[in-house]
């Protein structure tokens, strides 16, 4: 491949961190630290991760997913279970300041490569063990996928709140959400380490991860024991809790304020439900929430989009039209920002993806954070080593 363009590296440069991660939640994650400036060395097998085969792909082991969750890493092939590629991972621990796997504790114990055989090599190291359930549970060595965890963590079950069956998210969410945890503890433990010089175990389970996520609104009245008032949300929860048909579009708006609600009804020509009982201050909004919602529909059917949001823009009441994902691109904003980023792969030709959204001012005005493009399967195998002083001779060892 040809040479990468120099960019800021970013807050984490200097930072090293051995990827044994595979589908999407830890890859995710450290793409987002590889982003931030850290060396990222994914250790991949010798037939890939299960992304690099799904399609869409121009090349074989290249899949959108890759290109997409593997740039600023670097790719490392590694049989494990031979001897000179469990030598190999060794010899990178002994490098490293952090340690991230997504495999199960189980097999970790039978590649010899747990918590305390890493920590042996590399005493103030960061392991971050990312899986399906946490060690301390009787599900601790469960295989688990987002599907499943949306199942087991009530994502599945809230769909049946506003009066629909059970469904699955139309997204990864369990294994992006996950992904977002891991992050600032990885980062987290870091600081403390260069506080204190000791490393840390962490431990993101993704099931106690959504559940979690989804009890931030949904604990609602089981807060207190004994309960006060109803488990959920109520705002969150009815039915009438969705978009609306406007005279030519979808829109979703939320007045919230007094204010807001106040402007709102005297735009739609019910300024006398401002002062009505049920709907005058937030609390009673929330209690008649089902009622107040259910509303709507008429109020904004023969209003033009462009007109409502307008309007709302005008008075600060957060509203939006429903974007259409697949031209997210073709958005104002979004196109304004350049969230959708164009650029030239080495090998698979022009691409877009989508770019780190977080900026840091100490980057200056290059907010542009693709430092490698996605590597090919194995493609830094014989440099990484290379620079942990492995002779060509040992390094052969790795190629069957």
């Amino acid at each position: 491949m040809t040479s990468e363009p120099a960019r800021p590296a970013g807050p984490l440069d200097g930072v090293r961190i051995v990827d044994l991660t595979s589908v999407v939640m830890g890859p995710l994650a450290t793409r987002m630290l590889g982003d931030m400036g850290a060396d990222v060395i994914r250790v991949e097998t010798p037939e890939g991760d299960i992304m690099r085969h799904y399609e869409p792909a121009r090349n074989a082991m290249m899949s959108a997913f890759s290109l997409n969750l593997n740039r600023n890493k670097r790719s490392v092939v590694l049989d494990l279970k031979s001897e000179s590629g469990a030598a190999a991972l060794r010899d990178l621990v002994a490098t490293a300041d952090v340690f991230m796997t997504t495999m199960r504790r189980s097999a970790l114990s039978r590649l010899g490569i747990d918590e305390a055989s890493i920590r042996a090599i590399k005493p103030d190291i960061i392991t971050c063990v990312a899986n399906g359930w946490g060690s301390n549970g009787p599900n601790a060595d469960k295989a688990a996928y987002d599907d499943v965890i949306q199942a087991a963590s009530g994502v599945v079950d809230l769909f049946t709140y506003s009066g629909g069956p059970p469904q699955l998210m139309p997204s990864i969410i369990a294994d992006k959400v996950s992904g977002l945890h891991i992050v600032p503890a990885i980062t987290a433990a870091l600081y403390r380490r260069a506080m204190t010089g000791e490393g840390d175990s962490i431990e993101v389970p993704m099931a106690e991860v959504m559940a979690s996520f989804n009890l931030v609104e949904h604990l609602g009245g089981s807060t207190f024991e004994p309960p006060v008032g109803q488990f959920s949300y109520p705002r969150i929860t009815t039915p009438n809790r969705r978009p609306r048909q406007t005279a030519d579009g979808w829109v979703v708006l939320l007045p919230y304020t007094d204010a807001n609600w106040r402007d709102f009804f005297g735009f739609v020509g019910r300024p006398e439900l401002a002062t009505d009982p049920r709907f005058a201050e937030q609390r009673s909004r929330i209690a008649n929430s089902d009622e107040l919602y259910g509303m709507l529909d008429a109020m904004v059917a023969d209003v033009p989009t462009t007109a409502l949001l307008d309007f709302c823009d005008s008075r600060s009441i957060p509203a939006s039209a429903v974007l259409d994902l697949e031209h997210i691109a073709d958005d104002p904003h979004f196109k304004a920002v350049d969230l959708l980023h164009d650029d030239e792969h080495p090998t698979e030709g022009a691409y877009r993806y989508t770019r780190d959204p977080i900026r840091f001012a100490s980057r200056g005005d290059d907010h542009e954070t693709v430092r490698l493009h996605a590597p090919g399967l194995g493609e830094h195998t014989d440099e990484v080593m290379a620079e942990l002083g492995w002779t060509d001779d040992q390094i052969a060892t790795l190629h069957p």
